[in-house]
């Protein structure tokens, strides 16, 4: 598959390669979903906690006398049905996370980068960085491919000084290109992919094709 490569100042300078079995694999719109919420799950904390009417603090009292009074009978204040009882089937402390196997997460990744191929949202950047380490050398670079909409960066390695460039700009986010999350790229409008990062991902998900 052939892509063109830009400059940082978002002009064509060259074409490059791209594998086919990572950028130009059918969309499988159900493997995604699948990543997607697997991500989002692992994510919850999961430390919503309510007390039911055993861990209540108050009086095993009953309120009034059972008879006499033409009221229903009522065992405790510490019933759910009164304001400050227990709750009946409240959220305990629990853990969300499940896992994924790794060819189905391997597959939505592919499949969200075919699809950004496809969608023409997926751009190859000559390898860059922000020596400076400042906000508005890189806000002016980025400017360079469009608008601010909610962006991508993919990087070879971890490079801290593109990220720290990087921190105050709310709609921009980094990923490593053997990190990529599903939920990252799927939901970016402009996914920005370093040269170098392009040309190691077929060696990421296809490493034995890669060594022949």
């Amino acid at each position: 598959m052939n892509r063109k490569v830009y400059s940082i100042a978002g002009k064509e300078v060259r074409d490059i390669d791209l594998d086919e079995s990572v950028f130009g694999l059918p969309v499988n719109e159900d493997v995604i979903w699948y990543a997607i919420n697997n991500e989002l799950a692992n994510k919850r904390v999961g430390t919503a906690s309510t007390k039911d009417r055993g861990e209540v603090h108050g009086s095993n009292a009953r309120p009034y006398k059972q008879k006499g009074t033409g009221r229903a009978r009522r065992g405790d204040k510490k019933s759910p049905v009164l304001v400050g009882g227990g709750i009946v089937f409240g959220p305990k402390p629990r853990d969300f996370s499940y896992s994924m196997p790794k060819k189905a997460k391997r597959l939505a990744v592919k499949s969200i980068l075919s699809l950004k191929v496809q969608d023409d949202s997926l751009k190859i950047v000559e390898d860059f960085s922000i020596e400076t380490g400042k906000t508005k050398d890189l806000a002016g670079l980025l400017d360079n491919f469009g608008p601010g909409v909610r962006t991508v960066i993919v990087l070879k390695d971890d490079d801290p000084k593109i990220k720290r460039a990087g921190a105050n700009i709310p709609w921009l986010s980094f990923l490593s290109y053997n990190r990529l999350r599903a939920h990252d790229l799927f939901y970016g409008r402009r996914i920005l992919m370093l040269e170098s990062a392009a040309k190691n991902l077929s060696e990421f998900y296809n490493p034995v094709e890669a060594g022949k």
